[in-house]
Parts: structure tokens; sequence; C-alpha cells
């Protein structure tokens, strides 16, 4: 046989198209020509595949070799297609069986000894094989990550040899058990810690319960980052779909996904000095930012007026549309971006403004400088303002035994957040317009306080939708079958910020 055939798959974005590797021998002078649209790591893979070939005593083909992956008119990146296309020149040789290569995907990076490497973006691999009812042979490396989709049927593999012989018939490849769980939190970072700060905990619920964008604004030291840092911990465990799309992600990046904590919420917080491409995703091969890697989770930043004014503007779109598209020249990748953003600023440069400790020295127009970092349409998609004030010495060293635990306040979170899935089958913040009008409806004279409130607060029509939003979400708190005045009333609470800190 002087043909061969082998499937793999490529990787554009958290999509895994299928491609065929396909290997001609043909008589003339030793060459081999690789086609089909190859970036320079594929067509490096000529000098691994020979070497581990001969490492692992195999003969090279002395004829000319033609290598072709199809779609030819799709890019293809990366060390994945090293297996597959050793594989096809030991099929087309008659060095091995292709009986069973019909039935089997390979992806894999290939070591000159003839070792397999593990390689990024799994995990999108595995769901298509599983879709296309094929069996996935990848390092062992990968296969923890692979076998935590349900349905696929992975056999890991530590070295070229090993795939080899079980394509010969041997059974010397045994399908990876998954171990996937839903991991209990750990109580490092527990609610308990936090003193006092009563409204900022009450926030941090309301926004858990129903993925509403939070800004704490206070001074330096009155617990924002350690609030912010609890918010995972009282979020509802991932269902397996979402847990699925947030692994995904992480695994196209090259971040590993542990099985036995796939399920919990993903919690980033990128540095303030972060680009936009590192906050939203790009490069010439698209990769997926901080947002994207925090999807389904938290996107926490801290000291948010010190980020570049358009790293902050590159949000406003991926918040509101819940996923973004990087395009470049010659390809494109959409990436999914539904987050619950925290973030975190002081009220002035100095960060003492409102503070009886220590007095401000900043001049007004200065704080309105600082200030006026965050745009208006960026503070529109953030549905809490609330303020974190500076907490007295007697209750910070005192013994606060009454304070409720991440696990008591995870309770009330996943009852109300099971409400509005069973309701709308989604959280009251993701709601569009016509669900905003169906079931966050309110009474004619809660209509009227609203006026009133918009008025004096002069809020935008987003921000209005925003706040009939969270008063859904506290009602769901409370397990109240509407909206009532003092769950609107507690929601506009927390816009009252809008024009006294921002103008």
């Amino acid at each position: 046989m002087d043909t061969a055939v082998i499937r793999s798959r490529a990787a554009v974005g958290v999509e895994a198209p299928e491609v065929t590797v396909e290997v001609h021998l043909s008589n003339g002078l030793p060459a081999l020509a690789l086609v089909g649209l190859a970036e320079t790591a594929i067509k490096e893979s000529r000098d691994r595949v020979r070497s581990a070939l001969l490492n692992t005593h195999f003969e090279f083909p002395q004829r000319r070799i033609t290598i072709g992956l199809a779609p030819a008119d799709l890019p293809k990146d990366g060390a994945r297609f090293d297996l597959p296309i050793a594989l096809g020149i030991l099929a087309a040789s008659g060095q091995i069986q292709n009986i069973r290569l019909d039935a089997h995907e390979f992806v894999g990076e290939l070591a000159l000894t003839g070792a397999l490497r593990p390689v990024r973006g799994v995990l999108p691999v595995a769901i298509e094989a599983a879709r296309a009812g094929h069996a996935l042979i990848v390092p062992t490396g990968n296969a923890e990550e692979a076998a935590l989709v349900r349905d696929a049927r992975v056999l890991p593999a530590a070295r070229l040899t090993d795939v080899t012989a079980y394509l010969n018939g041997a059974d010397c490849l045994q399908p990876w058990c998954a171990q996937a769980s839903v991991a209990e939190r750990p109580l490092a970072d527990d609610l308990t810690q936090v003193r006092a700060q009563h409204a900022a905990r009450r926030a941090l619920e309301i926004a858990a319960a129903g993925t509403h964008n939070l800004l704490f604004i206070g001074p330096p030291g009155t617990g924002k980052t350690m609030l912010a840092v609890r918010l995972p911990g009282i979020l509802p465990p991932l269902t397996e779909t979402q847990a699925m799309e947030t692994a995904a992600v992480r695994s196209i990046a090259g971040e590993s996904v542990a099985a036995l904590s796939w399920r919990q919420p993903p919690f980033r917080a990128p540095h303030h000095s972060a680009s936009a491409a590192a906050l939203v995703g790009g490069g010439n091969h698209p990769r997926p930012g901080e947002i994207s890697l925090a999807h389904n989770g938290v996107l926490f930043l801290d000291e948010l007026p010190e980020f570049d004014r358009r790293v902050l503007e590159a949000l406003r779109e991926p918040l509101e549309a819940g996923q973004l598209t990087v395009s470049r020249a010659a390809r494109h990748a959409t990436f999914p971006a539904r987050v619950l953003l925290v973030a975190a600023m002081n009220p002035c440069p100095c960060g003492h403004r409102g503070s009886t400790r220590i007095a401000c020295r900043c001049s007004p127009e200065l704080i309105a400088r600082y200030r006026g970092r965050i745009s208006g349409p960026l503070l529109d998609r953030i549905d809490m303002h609330v303020e974190v004030p500076p907490v007295p010495h007697a209750e910070l060293l005192g013994d606060d035994t009454a304070a409720e635990s991440s696990a008591a306040v995870r309770t009330r979170v996943s009852a109300a957040r099971a409400r509005q899935i069973e309701r709308q089958g989604r959280p009251n913040a993701v709601l569009d317009a016509t669900g905003t009008e169906q079931y966050c409806a309110l009474t004619r004279s809660d209509r009227h306080l609203l006026i009133q409130a918009v008025e004096r607060l002069g809020l935008s029509a987003r921000a209005v939708q925003r706040v009939r939003r969270v008063a859904r979400t506290i009602a769901d708190l409370a397990g109240a079958g509407r909206i009532e005045t003092p769950h609107l009333a507690e929601a506009l609470g927390y816009r009252r910020l809008d024009r006294a800190y921002f103008g």
C-alpha cells in the first residue's frame, strides 16, 4: 500500500474541526513535501518524525513522500499532527496495519526519541471525537483532561511504539477512566474571616445569586480584595455543560484542567498593567484572554482606574454579549466570555478620601481626573456600586462569632439561582429586554418609584434594566414570587453612587 489516511483535528478557537492527514509514497528521489496551509511548527515535524521513526527502529521510506492536510484552506498550527503524520508514513509503507485506523483519531507531539508529549487544546478534540463516535489516542499527559468528556473513549499512550503495537493488534492501550467530581471547596478563604462590612457582604451575596457585576469603592485596607477573593466560595458549582465550556477555553490556552476541581467556578485577577490582548484575547493565532478564561466564573479587576482606558473599553462588548470574536487577516476565532465582573477602586488617587484616620490631600480636579478614567458606558454595565468604609478597630480586633460562613451563604445563593433557572432557564443578569419585561415586572407604584429614582440619579436606560434585574435577584433571595417595594428600593441603593462618585 502506498497511501494512508489518518484522522486528526485542528484547533480553531474553542472548536476542533476534523483534519485528514493523507500520506502518499511514490517513486523518485527521496523527498518529503507537506501541503495544506501548514504553519512553521508543522513543517518542522518532518525532522521530528524522521528522528522518532529511526530511534524506534522503524524504517523511514527512501521514496518521495507527499503529506496533505485536508481541508487545504484551513490554517493549521502546533505540533499536534506529529503522531498522525508518523502513523501515516508507517501505514503507507506497510510497517503497521490499517485495520483500526478508521475508528480512531490521533493527536500528539513526537519527541526525537519517539516519546509522546502533550499538546494544548485536547478537550475540544475529545468532544468532537466523541460526537463522531471515534476513539481518541492521545499522549498520557493529555489523558486526564480528554477523559472529562462523558462519552469519549480515550486511549493514552506514552510512546510511538505503544500506538503502533496497538494498531498491529496488541491490547497495550487501555481506556482512561475519568475521576471528575464536584470537589468541596477549601475553607482557606471563608467569609467568616471578613469583619463587619455587612453591606458589602450583602452585595456580594446578591452578585453571586444573579451573576451581577459589582464595583467596590473604598480606602485601602477596608477588605475590598478580601471580599472579592471569597466570591467563588459562595457560587454554586458549575453544571457539566458550563464546566466543559470553561475547561475547553483553558485547554486551548495551554492551562491544565484538574479532574477533581473542574466544576469549580474560575477566578482570574489580571494585573492592572495587562494589555487589551491579554484581557480580551488576540495574537496572530487568536488565543483567549483573561475574560474568556474566567468564563462562568469571576473576573476581578483590582485598582480599576489604574488599567489603561483602552483596555477597559475593550471589555464593554464582551460584558454585554457574553462572547467575543478575535479577527485577524487570515483567521478569526470566537471565545465565550460570560463572566461575573468584580472591580475595586479607591475613592481618590491617595485612597484616603472619606477616611477618618488619614486626611486626603487630593484636589477636586485630581479626583475628577482619577474617576474619569472609568467611562460612563462601562459603569452602566456594572450593576452594583458599593462603598466599603473603614472598619472600626473594636470590630476589627473583636471576636465576630456571628459572621456567616461561605457554606451558609452558598446555600441561599444556590437556592436563589435554582429559582431563576427553573423560572427562565438562566440567571437574572443575562436576561434580555423581553425577559426583563416578563420576569421583572413592577407594580404601578413601584414603576412610579423607579421613574423618580431615574430622574434623581440620572440613570441610563441600560442602568434601569439592570436595576430591575437586581431587584428580581433580591426577591429570589427572599423567596418572593414577585418584586416588592423593599426589593426595588434596595436595588436602587446600589446605583446611588453613580452621580456621587462619577458626576
